[in-house]
């Protein structure tokens, strides 16, 4: 390739990425109110009327728990109702709660497989006024996570897409290009370590594994609270926190 085309992609790259934050600071973003966490995101937070998608590390990888958690958590600090799209009923409602999450707040709209699912999402992010559409997929591929995010624009709405496998190997279809706004994978870690014998609160590895016009991070967690926020834990979250992961990569 000569340098002058190298300069023109430079070029398209550059003013692509600008009109992205654009769009996004329009939109407005929902902050984690972890500076650390926000100054990893192009507009401080996570981007309304976008798609983010969501999957679990480590010994989470396949059940997905601590990324439906986290999503929820995100949900949870929006306003307005939330619709959740899933396939397998199995979602255990008091630790939704626990996330700030409450049943009485989430329409939950069932579906034989994947593809109604996004069909699903679609028409609830078309519909607007909703804080969230959440969505539990195995696949997302690049044509339903377009629409997805073409939805989303056009009403503002966050849609959360919740990566769920039902077996190891599914997995890797988590480093397949899509759509999404940014794509995270969350592992569980030890809980915090308490003075006295108990349990301390949850942790989690958070990974910022793409994110457009920004650079991925990566962030050691308390779990959410009773409200949906983060708090950076003590020590930093370099890969001496990572815990053991499969060997997809995004």
């Amino acid at each position: 390739m000569t340098a002058a085309r190298e300069s023109v992609i430079l070029d398209l790259r550059e003013r692509i990425a600008a009109l992205e934050t654009s769009m996004m600071k329009k939109a407005g973003c929902l902050a984690f109110g972890v500076p650390e966490m926000d100054a990893a995101l192009p507009c401080g937070g996570l981007a309304h009327g976008a798609l983010h998608e969501f999957a679990g590390g480590g010994s989470g990888t396949v059940d997905g728990a601590a990324a439906a958690l986290f999503a929820a958590g995100i949900a949870a600090r929006t306003k307005g109702p939330i619709v959740w799209c899933l396939t397998r009923p199995d979602l255990f409602f008091p630790a939704l709660a626990q996330v700030g999450l409450h049943s009485d707040r989430v329409i939950f709209v069932e579906s034989d497989k994947d593809e109604d699912v996004l069909a699903n999402m679609e028409e609830g992010l078309s519909f607007g006024g909703l804080g969230a559409v959440v969505g539990e997929v195995v696949r997302l591929p690049m044509v339903g996570s377009r629409r997805l995010q073409l939805a989303a624009e056009r009403t503002g709405t966050m849609a959360l897409a919740v990566r769920r496998w039902r077996r190891q190997t599914e997995a890797n279809d988590f480093g397949q290009p899509t759509a999404s706004t940014t794509r995270w994978r969350v592992s569980v870690m030890p809980s915090e370590d308490l003075p006295v014998p108990g349990v301390g609160r949850p942790r989690w590895f958070v990974e910022l594994m793409r994110v457009k016009a920004g650079e991925c991070a990566e962030f050691l967690v308390r779990a959410c609270d009773d409200k949906g926020r983060l708090d950076l834990s003590t020590g930093s979250a370099d890969r001496s926190h990572s815990p053991g992961r499969s060997v997809h990569s995004a």
